[in-house]
């Protein structure tokens, strides 16, 4: 067995997902059952049994889904935690891109995280109309739910136990660090047009939420995931560092500049999702979501926000803009 696996906060992690994993184990069986048996239209001893079945479930899956959405932050903390005993690893980023587990189960976490979401929002709307019209849905999302997890939790244990810390990995600046000649930025944009962007984006996805346009919405939203990161990557988190060459999406999450980038990253992250649930709620269940994207605009503009005072604040208090450095590559 891999030492790194006996480190307390890798041990406390696989444990607790291991624990979250068993309980919606329990619920999967469950689940199953009552699909198999489900007619709310029926007045039965069954059907009455079937729905303290489900309701007792829904209990669990929201308990187990608010774990997973904490255990997130926690990995990136934990791959954080670790990368002080790995050579050559500064942050998370040197950690993540170890092996070829790192990348993919990161997104499968995320995606994860987007369906929990659905169907968080799938139940609430199902307990509203009381004769829970999307009973069957959620059901079966949360069986397609479980089955991701399932994979997820082998490619954490597979992640971890493959890591080693004899082995020097790339540091940040390896991995995301400007070369001489070569643009970084999507759709070959320099920095003014990527920050032109960035706003109008902005605008866009607010404007179209509440002008109810949800494929405008939904171009918005799939433009500013992009545009959004490479912002960050490649502008706003330079003033965060204060250092023009430092293009990390993880040392932000660290002590150092307090731990802003789980704010900044969660707003970010939130904001796409909570878009991705509103579209679905008002194409699929037909439902008001007014709520939703209240939110999900609170969410965004607390991201826009926070980006954009760290240069203004920057700029207030030295009177110039960072200017990156073009670094040539070493052969």
């Amino acid at each position: 067995m891999n030492q790194i696996l006996l480190n307390t906060n890798i041990a406390i992690f696989l444990f607790a997902e291991w624990i979250v994993w068993f309980v919606l184990l329990i619920a999967f069986g469950v689940t199953i059952y009552i699909l198999k048996k489900w007619d709310f239209n029926s007045y039965t001893p069954t059907q009455y049994r079937l729905e303290k079945y489900a309701y007792l479930v829904m209990v669990i899956l929201i308990f187990a889904f608010s774990m997973k959405f904490i255990l997130l932050p926690y990995f990136i903390f934990t791959m954080d935690k670790i990368s002080d005993i790995v050579p050559g690893a500064m942050c998370s980023a040197g950690v993540i891109s170890f092996n070829h587990y790192g990348m993919k189960l990161f997104f499968i976490k995320l995606f994860i995280l987007l369906l929990l979401m659905i169907w968080l929002m799938i139940n609430h709307y199902d307990l509203e109309a009381k004769k829970y019209p999307w009973f069957k849905l959620k059901g079966w999302l949360y069986l397609v739910i479980f089955l991701l997890i399932s994979v997820e939790l082998y490619w954490d244990y597979a992640f971890f136990n493959d890591i080693d810390i004899h082995k020097v990995l790339n540091c940040c600046s390896t991995l995301y660090g400007l070369l001489e000649g070569v643009n970084p930025l999507p759709f070959g944009l320099n920095k003014s047009l990527l920050l032109t962007l960035f706003y109008l984006l902005y605008i866009m996805i607010i404007t179209s939420s509440i002008g109810k346009q949800n494929y405008i919405l939904l171009i918005g939203l799939v433009l500013f995931t992009i545009i959004g990161y490479y912002s960050v990557l490649y502008f706003f988190g330079t003033y965060i560092y204060q250092m023009p060459n430092h293009n990390c999406p993880f040392c932000m999450l660290q002590k150092d500049y307090y731990y802003i980038g789980y704010i900044l990253w969660g707003s970010f992250i939130g904001g796409i999702f909570l878009g991705i649930t509103t579209i679905i709620a008002d194409l699929i269940l037909n439902v008001d979501t007014k709520k939703l994207k209240s939110i999900m605009i609170i969410s965004f503009t607390l991201f826009v926000t926070i980006s954009t005072l760290y240069v203004a604040i920057y700029y207030i208090t030295n009177g110039i803009f960072l200017e990156p450095v073009k670094v040539e590559m070493v052969m």
